[in-house]
């Protein structure tokens, strides 16, 4: 039986596959077009409506363009307001702006998923107490990817298991160029999670694969900055 009859006939059992048939249904986007519904979508042609932003004073974050714009100043967190559960893909295409501005640093397109606090029925009640403020964060349970962090030298990935340690992972650190931000040049991300573990792609191409053992299966997606220059595009959410 041929890997494409599996997974129309049985779209749960995604672990039949192996991570080379993954890549390949990631690659040509079968996955999605087959398996997919869409489930959440901005363009950001008209408003920001959709988001909780979480920023320092100094900080601005707008429509430019037809893109969230995302000028940081001292730390911004942007929460897409609903919670995106197993099995699902998240899509975006990001760019670190380099223009000559105060921020224009061309590093740190960064994001968090699977966010949940611990203890807390409401994930907003405390975003103005967040305020951006990176150590806030730190109670979480969340995933992190820092891509193209450290001045576009490191992309890696982190684990925040929700009882303020932030281990550190170094076997997920990357520093090979094909995984750093070109400036003003958009880079397509995906983050497919599944029961079995979590994939994520940049550009089409494997960056991180994250067992399943210890997964978080549901909680809440946010852009994240430090002194750095964004823009966001086509965001979507799928289920699978």
């Amino acid at each position: 039986m041929k890997f494409k009859q599996i997974i129309l006939l049985c779209p749960v059992l995604f672990s039949s596959l192996s991570m080379a048939n993954i890549n390949d249904l990631i690659s040509s986007n079968k996955m999605i077009t087959e398996q997919g519904k869409l489930l959440y979508s901005d363009k950001f042609d008209t408003s920001l409506s959709q988001w909780v932003i979480e920023k320092m004073d100094a900080s601005v974050v707008d429509i430019k363009q037809g893109e969230m714009d995302i000028n940081d100043d001292g730390g911004t967190t942007v929460w897409f307001k609903h919670s995106i559960a197993v099995p699902s893909v998240i899509e975006f295409e990001g760019k670190v702006v380099v223009a000559g501005g105060k921020n224009d640093r061309g590093t740190d397109l960064n994001f968090f998923w699977m966010a949940q606090e611990p203890g807390s029925t409401d994930f907003f009640a405390r975003s103005t107490w967040r305020g951006g403020n990176m150590r806030k964060y730190d109670p979480m349970q969340l995933y992190y990817v820092g891509y193209g962090a450290n001045d576009n030298s490191t992309t890696r990935f982190r684990r925040y298991p929700g009882d303020g340690t932030r281990p550190l992972l170094p076997q997920y650190d990357v520093v090979d160029k094909a995984f750093m931000n070109v400036p003003n040049t958009h880079t397509k991300i995906q983050i497919v999670s599944l029961d079995e573990g979590t994939y994520v792609y940049a550009n089409g191409k494997q960056l991180y694969f994250i067992d399943g053992e210890k997964d978080f299966k549901q909680g809440y997606f946010g852009f994240r900055t430090w002194k750095s220059h964004v823009a966001i595009d086509n965001f979507k959410v799928y289920s699978l």
